[in-house]
């Protein structure tokens, strides 16, 4: 029995502004169309996605070295006060009894973005050496990928609520430190990462070696 047409085949594309199904007649791959109902420009796949997917991708692994290594926070009491990277707050917080909250701040700061990252570099190496192991299952991890991302401004968002609560004057302060402007760049690179990456193309292998056979 003949195996049916993918939608590349079919010249058919999903809007990505309203999801309306759209023939684009016979437009080559990388080519511009336009959705009929609300005028958003369409491709057949995202423009540049291995290469911007990439550049985004290299960029949050070189800033994650200075979130990790640079403080995050600095919290000021009678005039006292130590700057805390994330794993050294992760470390105070365990040892304050806090293994709760400490096992969040880990899992949003430190786990969840490295996986990204691990993530991210998996399904671009896959694209290029054209795997056919598992499409069904990476295509999962990449819709994972994309929906924890939001996740991992956790600390950022509790930073920015305690400089925003906690003004005493001289009896308490708390200053985000660089670790914390270098962690939200991560977070933002990655986001743009997982954006630009277009999950139809880990099939298109699949496709490529249906019409050789």
């Amino acid at each position: 029995m003949k195996a049916p047409r993918t939608a590349r085949e079919a010249h058919l594309l999903n809007c990505h502004v309203c999801n309306k199904l759209c023939f684009a007649g016979t437009t080559p791959q990388g080519s511009m169309a336009v959705c009929p109902r609300c005028g958003a420009t369409m491709h057949l796949r995202k423009q540049d996605s291995i290469a911007r997917t990439w550049a985004f991708l290299i960029t949050s692994i070189i800033l994650y070295i200075p979130a990790n290594v640079y403080p995050v926070m600095t919290v000021t009491i009678l005039g006292k006060g130590e700057p805390d990277t994330i794993a050294s707050g992760v470390v105070a917080l365990i040892n304050a009894g806090m293994w709760p909250l400490a096992l969040i701040v880990f899992m949003a700061s430190i786990f969840v973005p490295l996986l990204k990252m691990l993530g991210l570099t998996v399904l671009l190496l896959s694209v290029k050496f054209k795997w056919r192991w598992r499409p069904v299952q990476r295509t999962v991890m990449y819709r994972i990928i994309e929906m924890i991302g939001r996740w991992s401004m956790v600390d950022i968002f509790m930073i920015s609520i305690l400089v925003a609560v906690v003004a005493f004057g001289n009896l308490a302060k708390i200053h985000a430190g660089l670790g914390a402007r270098a962690f939200a760049l991560v977070v933002v690179f990655t986001i743009f990462a997982s954006m630009s990456f277009d999950p139809r193309l880990i099939w298109d292998s699949l496709g490529d070696d249906r019409k050789k056979g």
